[in-house]
Parts: C-alpha cells; sequence; structure tokens
C-alpha cells in the first residue's frame, strides 16, 4: 500500500482534468468514509487558544454577526473572563443569551451558571434549572451533574434522588471528576440507587486519579478501612500525601498522624510535626495529634517549623545543593593595616603648616626602625 502511493499520484496527473476532478472527489469520498468528515479549521477558536484574544474577537465578530452560535459563544467567553478586553459581564450574557437562541448547549449553560449566582444578570435559580435541563437535554456533561445537584436540593428541581443519581451517573461515565466522586458516594450510602461499596469506591478512585482532591482524601480513607475495597495502608498513605501536597489541611493532618505512628510508613516525627504545622497554619489542630508529637526533641521540632514556614521549598539552613558563591576574580588588594602599607613619613598634625604659611613644609619626625627613607613625593603621604 505504501508504494502504490506513489504511482497513484503519478497516474492522476496524467489524468485529463474533468477525469483528474472526479478522481480527487473520489479520494475525498473514501477518505471522509475512513477518517471521517473534514472540519472546516476555526481560526478564531485557534487564535483563543494562543492567547492572542484581540485577534480572535476580530476573527469572531463577523461570523458572530451572521449568527454563528459558536462565535457568539467565543465572543461571550472573553468578556467573562476579561481576556483581552475589558471583564463585562452583562455583555457576556448578552453574547450567551444569542449563541444560546442559535442552539449552543455550552452558551447555555454558561448563561444558567450566570443566572444561578446572579453574576451580570438578576439572580435567578428557576430560570438558571431551565436552562440546565435545556443543556442537560442537549447531552452536555456538566449540565447534566448541576441539574443532579438540583434534583438533590430539591427546591428548583424535583426533589428526586433517583432522578440525580441518574444524571449523575451519566456524568461520571463520561469521566466528570466531581460526578465520579459524588456518584461513588450516592452508591456507598445508597442514596438514590442500590447500594453497592465496591461500585462507589471504584468510582471515587476514578476522581482520585483525575486529581479531586476531595476523592484523594474519601479513597485514602476506604483504603484505610477496607471499605469497598482490600484494605491497603500503603496505599492509604499514598493517597493521602498526594492530598497533603496539594494543600489541603485534612489530609496533611491525618498524613502527620500516619508518621507519627508509623502506620503504611516509617515513623518519622519531625515529618509529621512538619505537616501538623501546615495544617494548623490552616486553622485545623488535633489534640490527639499533639499527644503523640509530644516526645519530639526541641531540635527536630525546631526544624520541622522551619520546614513549614519555607514550605513548598526547602529552607536555605537544609538547602545542601547550595553553592558556596563563587570569589572574585582578579588582582589581590593589599590589606590596609598591613605594615608595608603604611605610609612613608609620619605627619604630626601638630606640627602641619598653618594657614599663614601654606608653603611651609612640615619637619619629619624620626623613622621608625626598619622604615624606609623618606619620600619627597607628596602622593606617599596618602593612606
Amino acid at each position: 500500500m505504501i508504494r502504490a502511493a506513489p504511482l497513484l499520484a503519478a497516474a492522476l496527473l496524467c489524468l485529463p482534468l474533468p477525469a483528474l476532478a472526479q478522481a480527487q472527489n473520489n479520494a475525498e469520498a473514501i477518505s471522509s468514509e475512513i477518517f471521517g468528515p473534514r472540519q472546516q479549521a476555526d481560526y478564531a477558536f485557534g487564535a483563543f487558544q494562543r492567547g492572542y484574544f484581540l485577534t480572535a474577537l476580530a476573527l469572531a465578530l463577523p461570523r458572530a454577526e451572521k449568527g454563528d452560535a459558536a462565535a457568539q459563544t467565543l465572543i461571550a467567553e472573553l468578556y467573562a473572563q476579561g481576556s483581552g478586553v475589558a471583564q463585562n459581564l452583562e455583555r457576556a450574557a448578552g453574547w450567551y443569551q444569542l449563541a444560546a437562541r442559535n442552539g449552543d448547549r455550552l452558551a447555555t449553560f454558561a448563561l444558567g451558571l450566570l443566572y444561578q449566582d446572579g453574576r451580570g444578570v438578576p439572580k435567578d435559580r428557576e430560570r438558571a434549572a431551565d436552562l440546565f435541563t435545556e443543556a442537560a437535554d442537549a447531552g452536555y456533561v456538566p449540565a447534566k451533574y448541576n441539574l443532579a445537584l438540583l434534583h438533590v436540593e430539591g427546591i428548583y428541581a424535583d426533589p428526586s434522588l433517583t432522578k440525580a443519581a441518574a444524571l449523575m451517573k451519566e456524568a461520571a461515565d463520561a469521566e466528570l471528576p466531581e460526578a465520579q466522586y459524588d456518584y461513588g458516594t450516592m452508591l456507598i450510602e445508597g442514596a438514590g440507587v442500590a447500594p453497592n461499596e465496591t461500585e462507589g469506591a471504584r468510582y471515587i478512585g476514578l476522581a482520585a486519579e483525575q486529581g479531586l482532591v476531595a476523592a484523594q482524601i474519601d479513597y485514602a480513607t476506604l483504603l484505610y478501612l477496607g471499605q469497598g475495597v482490600e484494605k491497603d495502608l500503603k496505599g492509604a498513605v499514598a493517597w493521602y500525601a498526594r492530598a497533603a501536597e496539594a494543600g489541603n489541611p485534612v489530609a496533611q493532618n491525618r498524613y502527620a498522624k500516619l508518621l507519627a505512628v508509623g502506620e503504611g510508613v516509617p515513623v518519622d516525627l519531625e515529618e509529621a510535626a512538619m505537616w501538623r504545622a501546615l495544617a494548623r497554619r490552616q486553622g485545623l489542630t488535633d489534640a490527639a495529634l499533639d499527644r503523640l508529637l509530644v516526645s519530639i526533641p526541641e531540635a527536630d521540632l525546631a526544624r520541622a517549623e522551619e520546614r513549614a514556614r519555607f514550605w513548598p521549598s526547602t529552607p536555605p539552613s537544609l538547602d545542601t545543593t547550595r553553592q558556596a558563591p563563587t570569589p572574585m576574580q582578579g588582582p589581590v588588594l593589599p590589606n590596609s593595616i598591613d605594615p608595608q602599607n603604611a605610609p612613608s613619613r609620619i605627619v604630626d598634625p601638630a606640627e602641619a603648616p598653618s594657614p599663614e604659611a601654606p608653603d611651609a613644609a612640615p619637619t619629619p619626625t624620626a623613622e621608625p626602625a626598619g622604615a624606609a627613607a623618606p619620600e619627597t613625593d607628596s602622593d606617599s603621604e596618602d593612606p
């Protein structure tokens, strides 16, 4: 197949123009069948992705004025984020409205968020629920997740955990991490769906792998308890550590406890004290953890506190990678206190020439033993 391509190209060049056009059409039809229809490049969106926001606006405006929903949504995003233009939520809402009327589901959802929070438009959660429903019916995954939350709340949508669980599962299966975490919790608790701890733990683990910190903490707890999964202390420690590194105080506190008692990880009181300090900095204190660290040596505690102050960087006093300053290159200057750098002639200020006799020469005093002979050059008097 690879060798036939040049031959096919040569054969096409030998065809008459009408036959060549027919062959090209056939080739495009075959390509579309194999790879799908070609998508026209969206230069406005490409400029937006590269950070050329004013270029994106200039390219999108002519299309938006002709009713292009994607271009209208792009302009709304620029004004909503303040990218390249001054942030203007009212103008963003207007563009979202136009795009929503033209069938753009992302714009419909974004407009719903504005109504839900009262940003750029009057707060109207009922209107937001209608827009979420419209976007969810169009298949927009984040809208399904938000609509599920409204069903759980049961004020602006039917109070139905069953509907909420069904929508949450759709969003979770579409790999939305927040939906995976919430649906996993619903499975464990049996909220709107038959309880299934194994499936619940699996969904929460999927959300944890996508970097959702709340899911990482809960998944670590499930591993620690062996709930829905096989008990795995080392795995629990690893997930607590990952969430602690992300800055979560709950994870920092729990990771510190495991370090203090050596459960699933070697005992390290200094490391535990550092994570305790970081959790305290965010307002989380734990008397049980304090009791576990009561025996830590003062020097280790001081080092842990210093590490917490500089975290996530290494304190300068502990940074072994820091290099000593490079000595300055060049000639070595003489030391001003060395005897050989003393003036060759000692001047007594009491014998200095008077103002009335500026030309009078000072009377030299006795030279110290081993001193050089007096010099007549006036520069020699400068120390």
